[in-house]
């Protein structure tokens, strides 16, 4: 595969400049960095203050079934996103077959949805009262044999479903740039087409397979709306429950920081895979495989069963249920959720972005190790589930708030808090918690633009400020575009961060699946449950777009 464009190297300069330089790009990321370092050393930091009733405690009445039940979500949902994405991946990318160029860019579409909506929608369809075991009763007078979607076999499911076009995307880019080369030298040599693709196709791909199934894990740690509808707990409802529920702030924040160490060794051996290994394979559009018999209407049906089961079936019952509650339901709340939703997003989106800019021009101009590993650290946040960024921010907060108000209150200040339960806060979550969506595609653009652009520009006698103002910016509006677009929805999406540190009555869409949800509600949370997704069709679409182009 072909290397991405290699960035700009520096301007030459005297080696006094050098240490000023170092310190300069240090100066400007170390702010951005430290909205996701203080939360997490914060969270950290409550191993230096053990309290052993609450360790006894969390040993013996919560530690036990969270940690089985984790070690099932990761097993499975791992396994289950490799069974989907991989053949998907290999068929539309390899193979010809009737369909494979619309199966290309739908089978992308289930990222658009939310895990918890899916989660409600197959509850709601496959449980005992569902129309499924409904009319097999009917049909066969008992529905006793019928799998109870309510296991840890259901919560693996849906979450495959959800998080499969994560391997999808990866390992579709992979095999499309392999090309049949690989195969083809590797028949050249005695082996069949079958044995080449576990033998060859497999181990080229490996890079990317790991990361997709890397972040696929990270997503289901992270999730917290899919689990709670299924009563399934793990380390993201423990803490939401220690901390609303039993309003024990150390029992949350001690399993926050076990989570945490789940996070960061993950996060180190997808690094250490991706760091070790070097790829190359040139990049060509060779001839796909074109399937015959049987095998080329098989190919159309998985691709059709896959996409319905986990995308079709799902918009059709959302569609079906707010029919049913559209007259009730939608009165003047609802405006509110959505703007408030969308004012959210939009103030979130402006704040990354701008952090984002600075991230990449910094580790553009200065590329010296402290820098690049503080640009490291700041976009460490995407791996990081939203209860402990919760966590991570509402402590430092609550004691800036007892500061002030000791000082304020003499000053006749009337308050009981200054920053908690504000958007601000709320903001500097979600910051950290989505960085890394917004540096990405600002980051890619920006390694794109050359240092002959940059010279030339300069020769036309521009200073710095003029050559981002008409050079960098312009370029960059693709970048930016996208990571507007991507924050955007995923902050629309996202449940537990908003949930946890919102303003009292400052509820969104996602806040109103979950209280629905909790209830369970499921027709009533249909409603802002669709227009979560219609708003994440938007950019999935626009992504699918830019992949089928590139």
């Amino acid at each position: 595969m072909t290397d991405s464009p290699s960035p700009a190297a520096p301007f030459p300069l005297p080696v006094f400049q050098h240490r000023r330089r170092r310190w300069r790009g240090i100066a400007y990321v170390l702010p951005v960095a430290a909205l996701t370092a203080v939360p997490l050393l914060v969270v950290l930091a409550s191993f230096l203050s053990p309290q052993p009733e609450v360790w006894a405690h969390l040993a013996q009445y919560v530690l036990p079934d969270v940690l089985k039940n984790t070690v099932i979500l990761l097993l499975g949902v791992g396994l289950g996103v490799l069974l989907l994405g991989v053949p998907l991946a290999w068929l539309t990318a390899m193979c010809e077959f009737p369909g494979r160029r619309f199966f290309g860019w739908a089978l992308m579409l289930p990222l658009a949805m939310p895990a918890y909506v899916l989660a409600f929608v197959m509850v709601g369809l496959l449980d005992f009262t569902g129309p499924v075991q409904s009319g097999l009763r009917a049909l066969f007078g008992s529905s006793q044999w019928f799998p109870s979607i309510r296991s840890p076999g259901g919560v693996v499911l849906v979450l495959s479903l959800a998080l499969y076009p994560y391997v999808y995307l990866l390992a579709r880019n992979a095999f499309a740039t392999q090309g049949q080369r690989a195969l083809e030298a590797a028949q050249m040599l005695g082996v069949s087409r079958r044995a080449g693709f576990w033998r060859v196709a497999i181990p080229l791909a490996r890079p990317w397979l790991v990361g997709g199934v890397t972040l696929a894990l990270m997503e289901a740690l992270a999730d917290f709306g899919a689990v709670s509808i299924f009563n399934f707990d793990t380390f993201t409802t423990a803490i939401y429950k220690a901390w609303f529920a039993l309003f024990n702030l150390p029992a949350a924040s001690q399993l926050a920081s076990l989570l945490v160490l789940f996070v960061l060794v993950l996060a180190v051996i997808e690094q250490r895979v991706r760091g070790e290994r070097h790829y190359h394979v040139r990049a060509g559009h060779a001839e796909r495989i074109a399937l015959r018999g049987a095998a080329r209407w098989g190919a159309s049906v998985w691709c059709l069963v896959v996409l319905a089961v986990a995308f079709v079936i799902p918009m059709l019952q959302l569609g079906y249920w707010v029919r049913q509650v559209w007259a009730e339901d939608f009165d003047a709340r609802y405006p509110a959720f959505i703007g408030r939703s969308v004012l959210l997003a939009a103030l979130a989106a402006l704040l990354v972005v701008g952090l984002a800019l600075v991230l990449a021009y910094a580790r553009r101009r200065y590329r010296d190790a402290g820098t690049r590993w503080l640009v490291r650290l700041a976009t460490l946040g995407y791996a990081v589930p939203g209860t402990v960024l919760a966590v991570g921010v509402f402590i430092p907060i609550a004691w800036l708030d007892n500061l002030l108000l000791a000082l304020l209150q003499p000053l006749g200040f009337d308050g009981f808090q200054v920053f908690k339960g504000t958007v601000a806060v709320m903001l500097l979550a979600l910051a950290a918690r989505f960085l890394a969506v917004g540096f990405q595609p600002v980051d890619s653009s920006m390694q794109r633009i050359t240092r002959n652009q940059e010279e030339a520009a300069r020769s036309l006698g521009l200073d710095s400020r003029q050559v981002i103002g008409r050079l960098h910016l312009p370029l960059l509006r693709g970048g930016v575009l996208a990571a507007l677009l991507m924050v955007f929805v995923d902050v629309t999406k996202e449940m537990p961060i908003t949930l946890m540190t919102r303003a009292f009555g400052w509820d969104t869409l996602a806040v109103r699946v979950f209280e629905m949800t909790s209830e369970g509600m499921w027709e009533r949370a249909a409603l802002p449950a669709l227009f979560i997704v219609l708003v994440g069709l938007l950019p999935v679409m626009l992504l699918t777009r830019h992949g089928e182009r590139d």
